[in-house]
């Protein structure tokens, strides 16, 4: 078989969708949350096997899978990495679907279902046809959803096993038509760090405040505050989003309670507004406390980075997106999202970049993802996994 960059890519893996809408709504039935994959990567070991790749390495990050395979169209050391995420949400599912979550408060509401089923069906095409000059690394990775899977594999030594010269990563995005694409250089997604603020004062009788230390008075005032880092601390250019998203204190009527905890978010692209934002967090914090006579600890991690894009490789994937799916439906100035992305630390490891493919719009793949009426668009398995194929065969072509 010829390469596929002389052939219609997305009808070439069109042939394989029957057997990759089994695979993806298998996975999508089944799904399991960061680094309890394990029924996920057997399944896609099994796959991986039976599709022939040269090998098959798990335990990564718990359950993470790396599959090499090398092209047949030279002796070169060069390597790619292509991963995709194999981690569900803990939500319940309600889309009513035949082929929904079997396993309660578990459901696959981002489409990482998807996202490895692509790459699987890009493997198996690799796979036959190997029309490449060095090594395609496919990288099936756990727990992007909160528990950083991405950071633990890189950590683990991912790239130091698999010395990628590059590394490539792509998400659906509904109300992004269904064969449109997204791309460009810089910032694709923002940071994401947490904040958890302990407000310790004196508990007292409801009746008798002026006994005790109010925490949640304290912590009322404190949320206010908080709420002008962004809108006056920082450069109104360089966006950031920082919300309060939990306040938990008290049991009764009648009692003022010991503590108070209050918790939340921070998205910014740049890691000078992560600095700006958690040192104004602790200045604020002892401020209150001081005024308040209160004792206020603050816990503040760096979960994600923000998701960066390369130049070279993005031009790489811009090209690649515009030869399959056509100039006109790729967005190469896409506003960057605010939601965040663990392939970030990959990205911090080696150059690369992040690509949207639309996941269709109204009643078609349009439900948001984190919605439990969402479901992958099964229709857009061929155009992923080409995409996947194509990438491979541009950035490995012989020289």
């Amino acid at each position: 078989m010829g390469a596929i960059e002389n052939m219609d890519a997305i009808e070439t893996l069109g042939r394989y969708l029957p057997q990759m809408t089994e695979w993806r709504r298998h996975i999508h039935a089944n799904p399991e949350t960061a680094f309890e994959e394990v029924g996920t990567a057997a399944y896609v070991v099994e796959r991986l096997k039976a599709f022939g790749v040269d090998a098959v390495h798990t335990g990564i990050a718990q359950t993470g899978v790396v599959a090499t395979i090398k092209g047949r169209l030279g002796q070169s050391n060069r390597a790619i990495g292509l991963r995709a995420d194999l981690d569900a949400l803990d939500m319940q599912e309600a889309s009513g679907v035949a082929w929904a979550s079997r396993n309660s408060g578990k459901h696959h509401a981002c489409g990482h279902d998807g996202h490895t089923t692509m790459l699987l069906g890009a493997a198996r095409h690799l796979a036959e046809t190997r029309n490449f000059d060095g090594t395609a690394v496919l990288i099936f990775q756990p727990a992007e959803e909160n528990e950083g899977g991405g950071r633990v594999m890189v950590e683990e030594g991912l790239f130091d096993r698999f010395p990628v010269e590059a590394v490539f990563g792509m998400h659906n995005i509904p109300g992004i038509e269904a064969g449109h694409m997204a791309v460009k250089a810089g910032a694709m997604m923002a940071s994401y760090d947490i904040f958890e603020i302990t407000i310790t004062g004196r508990g007292s009788h409801g009746a008798m405040p002026h006994h005790g230390i109010d925490p949640i008075t304290t912590g009322a005032e404190l949320v206010q505050k908080l709420q002008t880092i962004v809108s006056r601390n920082l450069d109104p250019l360089e966006p950031a989003v920082l919300s309060v998203t939990k306040f938990h204190s008290g049991t009764a009527w009648n009692i003022i309670p010991n503590e108070a905890v209050i918790g939340g978010t921070v998205r910014a692209f740049s890691e000078k507004v992560q600095e700006q934002v958690e040192r104004r967090i602790r200045e604020l914090c002892e401020g209150t406390a001081l005024s308040h006579g209160a004792q206020i600890s603050v816990r503040y991690e760096r979960r994600y980075p923000p998701t960066i894009n390369s130049e070279a490789e993005a031009a790489l994937c811009r090209q690649v997106a515009e030869s399959l799916v056509g100039a006109e439906r790729v967005n190469t100035n896409p506003r960057p999202a605010m939601g965040s992305e663990d392939f970030a630390w990959m990205l911090r490891a080696r150059p690369g970049c992040y690509v949207w493919i639309g996941n269709g719009t109204g009643s078609t793949g349009g439900c948001m993802v984190h919605n439990p009426g969402y479901d992958f668009n099964d229709a857009i398995l061929p155009t992923g996994a080409a995409y996947w194929v194509r990438l491979t065969e541009t950035a490995l072509a012989p020289r």
